[in-house]
């Protein structure tokens, strides 16, 4: 498989501290405020890292099941694998997952948050199906803007 240099970068400003910013992204309850229904998460390398957006749905089709914590530096960074939406199924059954870096920086009158979604294969050297991960960037070039939106109106 060949990478490309295609990156996701979303930023935003918020004001909250970056200790209140990293408890959002860093444990069950704080996901639970903007970031799907139900999570589980696993703070160590290798730990789970797993949104839950569709209850009803079995085990698999919920969210991010088989995500994981990549890396992660206290109260500043956290990475983790991420994987497709469901209706994306050869990229979302696909051994590859995708790394997506959450970066918390003090600014003067609260914290900016940067998204980065990057390791995008080549869709051409993945086979005819390839082409999926076209489309799951375009998707998450427009989700991750929106987990941004639900994350800021998680202050009001």
């Amino acid at each position: 498989m060949k990478f490309t240099e295609k990156v996701i970068t979303k930023t935003a400003l918020f004001r909250c501290d970056t200790e209140t910013m990293w408890k959002r992204w860093s444990s069950y309850d704080g996901l639970r405020t903007f970031f799907g229904t139900e999570n589980k998460i696993e703070l160590w390398p290798g730990g789970a890292f797993e949104i839950y957006f569709m209850m009803t749905l079995p085990y698999g089709s919920r969210g991010s099941e088989g995500c994981q914590v990549l890396s992660f530096v206290t109260g500043r960074s956290i990475t983790f694998s991420w994987n497709a939406p469901p209706h994306l199924q050869y990229v979302r059954n696909h051994s590859y997952k995708t790394p997506v870096t959450v970066l918390i920086d003090k600014e003067s009158d609260g914290c900016k948050v940067t998204i980065t979604h990057n390791g995008w294969p080549d869709s051409a050297s993945d086979g005819p199906e390839g082409k999926q991960w076209d489309d799951v960037f375009a998707y998450f070039d427009k989700a991750w803007e929106q987990v941004l939106g639900s994350l800021q109106a998680s202050f009001s």
